[in-house]
């Protein structure tokens, strides 16, 4: 169980600190060339959603590594999930059904390392 916790959250972590860095690294109208949802956030909301991600992201891996903390390893887990449930509902607003699919994967990644964490 801990090789796979391990495995899911470093790719977790490499797909939020890959996004989240785009997100703070790149203006909006560059963004929203790759990423048409970005045109309904200002570039103070992107900047946001992109440093929660790069957070949430270091928050899943450094804890439970160093064995600081390691409890914010499952709450930083929920807090990408929670992100995923309302990247969902934006994508479902936009009828984009392949982003509904990469959300849902990657939420029920995150609730696995929830679940691995506090109760296995």
């Amino acid at each position: 169980m801990d090789t796979a916790l391990w495995v899911v959250q470093i790719i977790l972590a490499f797909a939020f600190i890959m996004a989240g860095g785009m997100k703070l690294a790149l203006p909006k109208p560059k963004l929203v060339e790759k990423m048409a949802v970005m045109e309904e956030f200002s570039q103070q909301t992107i900047r946001i959603i992109g440093t929660l991600e790069v957070l949430g992201a270091l928050g899943m891996l450094l804890p439970a590594w160093l064995g600081i903390l390691p409890w914010l390893t499952p709450l930083a887990a929920l807090g990408l999930a929670l992100t995923m449930l309302v990247a969902a509902s934006v994508h479902a607003r936009r009828s984009e059904k392949g982003m509904i699919a990469v959300n849902m994967m990657m939420l029920a990644m995150a609730l696995f390392v929830v679940y691995g964490y506090w109760f296995a």
